[in-house]
């Protein structure tokens, strides 16, 4: 079973973008769950704005940020191939962490936000997973018991 959205109760991908507020994990946008985090777009726009930060491999075109098409329903073609259309979000996202212009600490502390978050759904997911084996045991184990509850007041009402 996936972790869900407390919001839109779709699937959570370790690819999105989430929140965690009230103990419950959710889409930061669940229309668009995997575009750029507000984070991500400011230090595109701060330290990237002036090189390349996408390769299109369909059209072997590089592009800057502002040279990239976006698609109004944003989602993983946020980003796109202004020649092809082929979604480059991911690309984008990939540049982001890994930027050399990034001073240092910052690169280190995007990371290191990126990584929490991705562990904060595999975690969530690993627990659903526990408490569903945990669930299944204790069906099983009722069900045995209320199987041998009836065996043995049938054997009473026999006698």
């Amino acid at each position: 079973m996936q972790v869900q959205c407390s919001k839109c109760f779709r699937s959570i991908a370790l690819s999105d973008i989430v929140e965690f507020s009230e103990g419950r994990l959710s889409h930061v946008n669940c229309a668009r769950p995997r575009t750029l985090a507000m984070d991500e777009r400011t230090l595109l726009f701060v330290y990237c704005a002036n090189h390349v930060v996408a390769q299109c491999l369909a059209c072997g075109l590089n592009f800057r940020i502002g040279e990239l098409a976006a698609d109004p329903l944003g989602g993983s073609r946020a980003y796109q191939c202004p020649r092809c259309r082929k979604a480059l979000t991911e690309n984008v996202r990939t540049h982001v962490y890994g930027c050399a212009r990034l001073p240092s600490e910052v690169r280190l502390m995007a990371q290191a936000v990126r990584q929490a978050a991705q562990h904060l759904v595999k975690q969530s997911q690993q627990a659903r997973d526990r408490a569903d084996v945990l669930i299944r045991e204790a069906e099983a184990l009722l069900f045995e018991r209320q199987r041998a509850l009836r065996e043995v007041m049938s054997k009473r009402t026999a006698s």
